[in-house]
């Protein structure tokens, strides 16, 4: 199983609309890898929120991804255009199931001149049969120069 990693920077857009508050936008910039592994591409990132290191892989595809994070939060969120998913988040009282109905999925890259590219999820995330929100995650990475 061959398996490339490249340094790449990381923009990351985040912007969650609530079912009941307001909208609230995050961008970050971070360093991270771009690890091609059986045809696949993953993307790993650390991010500190506050005390805390999280650990994120993301899968990336047109029709189904998923990210994993870990250490500071752990949680196991799929996406698939076809249907809803069911993944969880770990809370301090236990795993709580919840389900990604994806809204819109898109991975663009390319990789002719440069390793870059751009990961688009939109989805609804629900808890205990009731809708929290909206979530919209973009990505776009390059290649460290």
């Amino acid at each position: 199983m061959s398996m490339e990693e490249t340094k790449v920077k990381i923009k990351l857009n985040s912007t969650i609309l609530p079912i009941d508050g307001e909208k609230e936008n995050y961008e970050m910039w971070l360093d991270g890898s771009l690890v091609k592994k059986s045809g696949k591409s993953y993307l790993r990132y650390v991010e500190q929120l506050e005390e805390k290191e999280i650990r994120t892989t993301v899968k990336m595809g047109n029709d189904q991804a998923l990210i994993l994070r870990g250490g500071g939060v752990k949680m196991r969120l799929p996406f698939n255009v076809i249907q809803d998913e069911i993944g969880e988040y770990d809370t301090q009282y236990g795993s709580l199931p919840i389900v990604t109905k994806t809204l819109h999925l898109s991975y663009d890259f390319n990789e002719e001149k440069s390793m870059n590219g751009k990961f688009y999820v939109q989805y609804d995330l629900v808890i205990s049969g009731q809708s929290v929100g909206k979530y919209t995650l973009e990505i776009h990475y390059s290649e460290v120069q």
